[in-house]
């Protein structure tokens, strides 16, 4: 299953993205905003990407690999990051988490709002009934912008506690329930 933009192709992880799961969630300037997402390890890596492929194989969707396409920032075929969505349970219900981390070397271009406004669109396509949400820390100004134009809110009635400081909630299609 792959997601397709102007300047994207949006894949299902696989073994050869290792290498790029590790140097971005090993980049502190990546994770700045979640440091508990900092990868010490290359092994942390094997296993955060085993996570992902068991999401997609009992869901058929997860978090995808960003790969560029001629034109951007990158070469051609690189993978500029991650981004998707996976159901999580947040309260009492289960959601879809949009997830969005690109190496800090594409940043500023509009890829992460491409990518995710690809995701958003296509969970609104199959999966409509399902809210989607996604937690940001109130000072990563460029992660809101990212969630507030492709389609969700602030909600600040979501609000709560995170691992790493508190997480400001944005959310689309709260209403409804899977």
């Amino acid at each position: 299953m792959r997601i397709v933009t102007d300047r994207l192709t949006l894949r299902r992880p696989a073994a050869p993205d290792l290498d790029a799961v590790y140097a971005i969630h090993h980049d502190p300037r990546a994770c700045l905003h979640n440091p508990s997402d900092l990868l010490a390890r290359r092994q942390d890596a094997e296993h955060l990407l085993r996570r992902w492929d068991e999401h997609w194989q009992r869901h058929g969707f997860g978090y995808w690999t960003v790969l560029t396409e001629p034109g951007t920032l990158a070469a051609s075929g690189a993978v500029a990051g991650f981004c998707g969505i996976k159901i999580v349970r947040f309260r009492d219900r289960e959601v879809l988490n949009l997830f969005y981390r690109l190496d800090p070397a594409v940043w500023g271009a509009g890829l992460a709002t491409e990518a995710a406004t690809a995701v958003v669109a296509w969970a609104g396509e199959h999966l409509p009934d399902w809210p989607v949400m996604a937690r940001i820390r109130p000072a990563n100004i460029a992660s809101q912008r990212v969630a507030q134009r492709a389609g969700l809110t602030r909600d600040p009635a979501q609000d709560e506690p995170g691992e790493d400081g508190p997480d400001w909630m944005y959310t689309l299609r709260w209403d409804r329930h899977p």
